[in-house]
């Protein structure tokens, strides 16, 4: 079992001594990963449905919580790491510009020596596409095509990808990966998320819980699609009774993210990077689970 933090571009790890403090804490601990959330602009008022709260609005229905962009806080923290993980958990891919936002990866996993997981989602906030001048309803469809267009640029030497939403030919994208392509999560707590999981990507993170439904949906996908239904590596929350952990391992988890701030309504388990250091034994007990 591995662990990573959660939310770590949110609350008082904004600030940038807080957030070298907080990543080199959980890289000395023995935490895997990082992870980061995305939102570019967040509308006042906005009437677009939270999915992961009772009211319907992100942590605690403040619009103006501070963010700090994933990728650049993601660099900024790498060059004072040297081995754990930097994780998007998600960057909102349909907003993006595949071609730029393949780069900017590949760069960033190129300058932190292969250490970048990129997850991904389709976005649920119609005002936030509107603002940023994205189309909201074929997101799904979007999301797929801009997959494809950056594994094309990560993997080819001349790469060519002619998609509905992206296209390109015999182009030089360089730096490439490290390991010639980055790891994909798709997250989301749904079943379109759990589908898309099992046809394209190489891990899923079901946002909420362990979900065995949506777990076994992405299975099943990824089976129906000539995939290795074993190799979609899931990753989930941290429960709430650690004793459940080794049931987690049973069914197939292989990652649990510990929160570090209540950001969307999630129960901070760590509050500040002395209590990162205290994980260490709680690491070790699981490591082998």
């Amino acid at each position: 079992m591995k662990f990573g933090l959660r939310y770590c571009n949110t609350g008082r790890y904004i600030d940038p001594a807080k957030a070298v403090e907080l990543v080199q804490a959980g890289e000395d601990a023995g935490f895997e990963s990082a992870w980061t959330v995305e939102h570019t602009v967040v509308p006042e008022g906005y009437q677009s449905a939270y999915p992961y709260s009772d009211d319907g609005k992100m942590a605690g229905g403040h619009d103006d919580v501070p963010l700090p962009d994933p990728l650049i806080w993601m660099a900024y923290v790498a060059a004072a790491t040297n081995q754990i993980k930097l994780a998007t958990g998600i960057l909102i891919l349909p907003q993006h510009n595949p071609v730029i936002t393949a780069k900017q990866i590949a760069t960033l996993d190129f300058m932190s020596a292969g250490r970048v997981l990129l997850g991904i989602g389709v976005g649920w906030m119609r005002e936030e596409f509107e603002a940023l001048g994205a189309p909201f309803d074929d997101r799904g469809a979007r999301t797929d095509d801009y997959v494809a267009a950056m594994r094309s640029l990560w993997s080819q030497e001349k790469a060519t990808h002619q998609g509905e939403y992206a296209s390109f030919e015999n182009v030089y994208c360089r730096p490439q990966p490290v390991n010639g392509s980055v790891p994909i999560i798709v997250g989301g707590h749904s079943r379109p998320a759990a589908r898309r999981a099992g046809r394209l990507g190489n891990g899923y993170f079901p946002a909420r819980g362990a979900p065995a439904d949506l777990i076994a949906l992405a299975r099943k996908t990824a089976q129906e699609h000539g995939r290795d239904p074993a190799a979609i590596e899931i990753t989930t929350s941290l429960p709430d009774d650690m004793d459940e952990i080794p049931a987690l391992a049973a069914a197939g988890v292989s990652r649990i993210l510990v929160p570090v701030t209540p950001m969307a309504g999630l129960a901070t388990r760590i509050s500040n990077p002395d209590d990162v250091k205290n994980w260490r034994d709680i690491i070790d007990k699981y490591a082998e689970v």
